[in-house]
């Protein structure tokens, strides 16, 4: 694999389940961040769905430096200097362009994740060295199983499926070789974070930790 892959993995293998993350006030970032922390879930992706997204990345970095925030929903190479800007750990994508592969390439030193779902999407990421990906919308794709499939044909890939993933299906997401971690909006609800229900969310996170380390055991 090439450089472009090896510190993605690095970033999210030890990490497993990502929670992907939608915040609209900046003053939600550090509480909901810690309460992820607590948890015993470090690795956060921050979508860039927001005006105030990269604010909030910033807050995070600030005032809970133990998460290792990265930025979600990067569509352009504006958003990806935004999100490096910010104080981003990494980045991800649900998609790919030509475009935006080649500045993710350029900026060697920011680990980037680019969306695909289809081969021939997968195979033009690899193309360019990208052989860490993510694989949306992963509910409406196939599931497991379609990684499954994957797997045979590209050996060297590695993914991280999200959209429409749940603590129902994490065992079978996790149980495939070829999926480094998986994110998951499931894990901060929108209605919890408008109530600023901090302990909604770290209960929710410290049950899907549990499940994840039983199902290593």
């Amino acid at each position: 694999m090439t450089s472009h892959s090896e510190s993605p993995l690095r970033l999210l293998e030890p990490a497993r389940l990502v929670p992907l993350i939608e915040i609209a006030h900046v003053e939600d970032a550090a509480p909901l961040a810690r309460a992820f922390v607590s948890a015993g879930l470090r690795t956060l992706e921050i979508a860039l769905r927001t005006k105030n997204a990269p604010h909030a990345i910033a807050e995070i970095r600030a005032h809970a430096p133990e998460a290792i925030v990265g930025a979600g929903n990067v569509m352009t190479p504006h958003d990806l200097h935004l999100a490096r800007e910010a104080g981003a750990r990494f980045a991800l994508s649900p998609g790919s362009t030509p475009a935006l592969l080649d500045a993710a390439a350029s900026m060697d030193d920011f680990p980037f994740v680019p969306g695909v779902a289809t081969a021939s999407e997968l195979m033009f990421a690899m193309s360019k060295g990208f052989h860490v990906v993510k694989f949306f919308p992963a509910a409406g794709l196939g599931g497991p199983a379609t990684l499954r499939s994957m797997g045979s044909a590209f050996p060297h890939a590695r993914f991280v499926p999200t959209g429409g993933t749940s603590e129902e299906d994490l065992d079978a997401w996790l149980a495939q070789p070829n999926v480094v971690a998986v994110g998951g909006s499931w894990l901060a609800p929108r209605e919890d974070i408008a109530r600023r229900d901090w302990d909604a969310i770290r209960r929710r996170a410290e049950a899907a930790v549990a499940r994840h380390r039983a199902l290593r055991a």
